[in-house]
This record gives structure tokens, sequence and C-alpha cells, in this order.
């Protein structure tokens, strides 16, 4: 009989033996730039489950699930350590209320985790972990149909996850050309193994490294250098009502129209007097523009593709009344009193930056970014301590929105989370804010406008690779626009020069850029004097000393 108690530990066994691995799963990501990687994010998601857990002691299944569920939500580190939530998060909804674990009740929970963690992805791509994670539920179905006892669909959840993984070279060309398996597969299978050696056998895997964060000696392994992020054709999920203007004749088919030209997963519904929209697009700014010839928005929303019923709205004000909690943590969150009806939290790294947001009016700073994903826990501690009832939220990298997101239902605030994915998107949403407009109109203008940033960022590369048709060699230049290498050089002044030259486009007014800690000031002034020189005929050029960590220079062109 499977209790709670040997749920939990099996729970603590897949975080060990997942955090043992941490360094063998960060080496099969695929991208050079250094980042926040995959073993990383999922061992400090699964590291904040294992202290609840600890404190357990003869609970059910289902409450040992649950609260499972809940930390990970908590403490989820990048969109890998996400998606590891959500899959546990169906498997706590899975078990239910049940005293121990059956052969139903895994099966379900197999099921509903993989339904929760591809409604979170937009465009859910085959041969990573969502894959690895469908066909173990797959298999686990199939021998809960063949009459297999609890540990036996366990089994075959297990298994079917390994040929999966093994299959992930074949499904995702970019795998198979760095010869590597998806890397987020890696860790899932490393959970899975880690509780069946406790479900089957009674022996937890013991946890070798002190600690995630502290780097450690480890035996050579393939390095298919950095996190593989597939492109997403449409980015951001639109929803708005339109109120619709007596006057306009247009018929809403036309807006349905318009939007499936720029987008997918279109829904338009009318009645007399509204008009509700859905739309999957990378230019909500357009979509927005369409929609505002047929009347005025409301109840608009702008985000990622995630499990609809997570989204669902609270009473804020009723809630301002209590702490923030998470019902199964012991832990609780208070608040401070709002004083203001707007406030902002912002995540970023480097004093010049923070300093930067805290002068444009952002109440709290996040310390956090490319390397450093802060957990939902921590923007949701950043929330509760802005004293404003709205709180808009900048994550300002792609691999923080998800995690952002997670701390809407659980907030005593209205959150508004826009989705900036660089340092300028989040500079430049802040400036587009006007404390004369709702927040809906605001959300809409602020989201609009960093559309028009172009980012480029001067980093290094972080390990050898054959990435995209360069042959990249540790700690060479890596030019980056717009997230993708652009080219790779030795020199500084050169790279600078060459990258803004390849930004700047004929309409372009305005250049910033911000130079990090490892630039002196006198090496930052050559630069500066050398595109003024060049482009300050043509372009205002600024330089700001932001401090930041990991990338030398981040340019933005508007």
């Amino acid at each position: 009989m499977i209790n709670g108690d040997i749920l939990s530990q099996s729970i603590i066994s897949a975080a060990n033996n997942l955090s043992n691995n941490r360094k063998r799963v960060d080496d099969l990501n695929i991208f050079p730039v250094p980042d926040g990687d995959t073993g990383t994010n999922m061992s400090m998601t699964l590291a904040n489950s294992v202290r609840e857990l600890e404190k357990l002691s003869g609970e059910t299944a289902g409450k040992v699930a649950a609260v499972n569920a809940s930390a990970l939500l908590r403490g989820a580190r990048g969109n890998s350590g996400v998606i590891t939530s959500l899959l546990f998060r169906g498997f706590a909804k899975g078990i239910g209320d049940d005293e121990y674990l059956t052969a139903e009740n895994v099966k379900n929970a197999f099921c509903l985790g993989v339904e929760a963690a591809y409604k979170a992805v937009m465009k859910p791509t085959e041969g990573t972990i969502l894959t690895v994670a469908r066909v173990a539920s797959e298999k686990a179905t199939t021998a809960y149909d063949e009459g297999k006892d609890t540990l036996e669909v366990f089994e075959a959840a297990i298994e079917g996850a390994k040929e999966a993984l093994e299959q992930t070279p074949e499904l995702l060309p970019v795998l198979k050309k760095a010869g590597v398996v998806d890397a987020g597969g890696k860790g899932f299978v490393l959970i899975l193994e880690g509780m069946y050696s406790v479900l089957k056998d009674g022996v937890m895997i013991q946890s070798e490294n002190a600690s995630v964060n502290e780097p450690e000696e480890e035996e050579e392994s393939r390095n298919a250098a950095g996190e593989f992020e597939t492109e997403i054709t449409f980015t951001y999920c639109t929803e708005f009502i339109v109120n619709r203007n007596p006057e306009c004749s247009d018929e809403p088919q036309v807006l349905r129209g318009y939007l499936e030209s720029i987008g997918d997963c279109v829904v338009v519904v009318d009645d007399d007097e509204i008009i509700k929209v859905h739309v999957h697009t990378d230019h909500p700014g357009n979509a927005i523009e369409k929609a505002l010839t047929f009347g005025q928005l409301v109840h608009l929303k702008i985000e990622n593709m995630r499990d609809q019923h997570e989204r669902a709205k609270h009473d804020a004000e009723s809630a301002k009344k209590k702490p923030a909690k998470n019902a199964d943590l012991t832990e609780t969150i208070t608040p401070v009193e709002p004083t203001k009806p707007v406030g902002f939290v912002s995540v970023c790294a480097g004093d010049g930056i923070a300093a930067l947001f805290k002068d444009l009016g952002v109440d709290t700073i996040v310390s956090g970014g490319q390397t450093m994903n802060p957990s939902t826990d921590d923007i949701l501690r950043a929330i509760e301590a802005t004293p404003a009832e709205t709180v808009f939220v900048l994550p300002n990298n792609k691999n923080i929105i998800m995690a952002a997101e997670q701390a809407i239902p659980i907030s005593t605030r209205k959150v508004i989370v826009v989705h900036t994915r660089t340092i300028p998107q989040g500079i430049t949403a802040m400036l587009n804010f006007d404390p004369d407009m709702d927040n809906d109109e605001n959300a809409i203008a602020m989201q609009k406008a960093i559309e028009s940033i172009a980012t480029g960022q001067i980093t290094f590369a972080a390990r050898d690779s054959d990435f995209d048709g360069y042959n990249i060699k540790k700690g060479e230049l890596l030019a980056l626009n717009e997230g993708k290498v652009s080219f790779v050089d030795t020199d500084f002044e050169k790279t600078v020069m060459k990258l803004t030259k390849q930004m700047i486009k004929r309409d372009s007014q305005f250049v910033t850029v911000i130079y990090g800690e490892d630039v002196s000031e006198s090496d930052a002034a050559v630069v500066e004097e050398q595109l003024n020189a060049k482009f300050g005929q043509k372009v205002e050029i600024t330089f700001v000393n932001g401090g930041q960590p990991i990338y030398y220079y981040i340019i933005s062109v508007e």
C-alpha cells in the first residue's frame, strides 16, 4: 500500500536524483548563451517542494500530492520548472483526496498532468518534455486498461518516458544534429526514476550535492551548449471584449478575417452589444487597433497560453482583507497595505539598471534575469510588498514570463504581467505608462510600445558549440539580435559597431547602450565615441552604466 509517507519519500528521492544529475541535464542544452539551464531550473523547483514535504508525517497520499504541487507552483523557475510544476499539479488532481496510490489514480495523475502541461504551451512542440510526459501517460493508461496493479502502471509510465526520450532527436532535427536528447525530457525521466526507487524497492536516493547553486566537479559529459527553446509561431494569447459602437457598420466577420490573417486560434463571438475576441498572434497591438474600430475594449488580457482554469479571477477587494496564502503551505506572505491605485514590479540584475527602473517609477525590484530566474514565490513576494491595488509586473526575460503569470491567481492584488522579454522592452513599457489612462488602456499601450523596440545583446559563449551554422568556441563574443546569434567575434569595439549597424533601420531615431559590470568606464567611453562618430548624425545615442552581469552590452534601437 503506497501511502502519503511513501509518496513523500519518493518525491524527495526524485528531487535528489535530479539534483545529482543536474549538470548532466544542463549539458544537454543546445544554445551557447549562458542561461538558467534546464537541469538547474528543474532542480531548484523541486528543492522548494522538498522543504515542505519534510515537514509532513502521517498524511494521506492526496494531501502529500497537493502540498507538493502547491510548493512547486511557488518555487517554479524558468519554463522547464513551470512545466514540471504543471505536470505535478495534474498529478495531484489525479490522486484527489485518496489515502493511497491506486492503479486508477496513478493513471489519472499522468493524464491530468500532461493535459495541464500541454495547455500551458501555446504551440506544443513534439520532441520535448511534453512528448516524454505524453507517452508516459499513454503507456500508463494502456497498463491500467490491461488490469495492471499500481506499481505496474507506474513502471509502464517510466518505460514509455524512456522510449519517448530516446526518440526526441528524431522529432527535433536540432537535437539530432547535436547528438543529444531533450534536456527537459531527461529531467522528467530522472524524476520518475527517483520516485520508482522508493515505490518499488523502498530505497530513497540520497543527495550528493549540498545545493543546486554550488558548483561541483564532475566527470566530463557531452555538452550540447545552451537550452533549446523552439520558436513559437504566435507568441501572445490575446483576449478582450469589445463594447460595440452602434455607429460602426462593419460586421464582426470583418474583424475575424483580419485576426486570422495575423494569427491563429481565432474566436470571435458577438451579440448586439459586445464582441468577445480570442486570438494567438505576434502582434497584439495590431489586433487591438483593429478591434478599436468596432468600439471600446474591456477585460483585456495579453499572455501566454496556459491552463485556463488557473486564470480564474478572484475578488481582489475581499482578498485584500486577508494575507496571501497558499492553502497547502504553512508559510504566509503578509501584503503591505495599498496606498495607491497602481504599482510596478521589475525583474532585473545590475545596480545601474535597477536604479534606472526606480527612476522610472518601479516600486519593487526582483533581482534576477539570465542565469538567475526568480521563482514564482520571489515574484509573488515582490507583488505583495508593492503598496498598490493593481501591480504591473515586468519579467524582462522570456524565461521568467510563465513564472510571473503563476503569481496571478495567488496574489491579493490585481496583477497584470506585461510580456517584456528584454530590459529595453521593460524600460519602454514604463516610459509608455500614462497615469491618466485606465489599467486596460495602459496594458494595451505598453504592450504595443514594446513591439517597436529592437534589442541586441553581446555576451560570451559559455561553451564550445556547433550551433546554427556557427562554430563557436568557449569565451568568444556572441552578438545576439532579437535573441538569435547574429555573428561571433573576439573584438569588443568591432562587435558593438557591427551589431548596432545591423539593428539601425531607416526610421530609427534612438539608440541606447547599457554596458555591464565587466566593461570599464574608459572602454565604454571609447565605444560611445566610435558610435557617435559613425551614427551620431542619424540617431540620438545614449550610454547607461547598467552594471548587469552576463551581458557586456545591451543595445536597444527604436
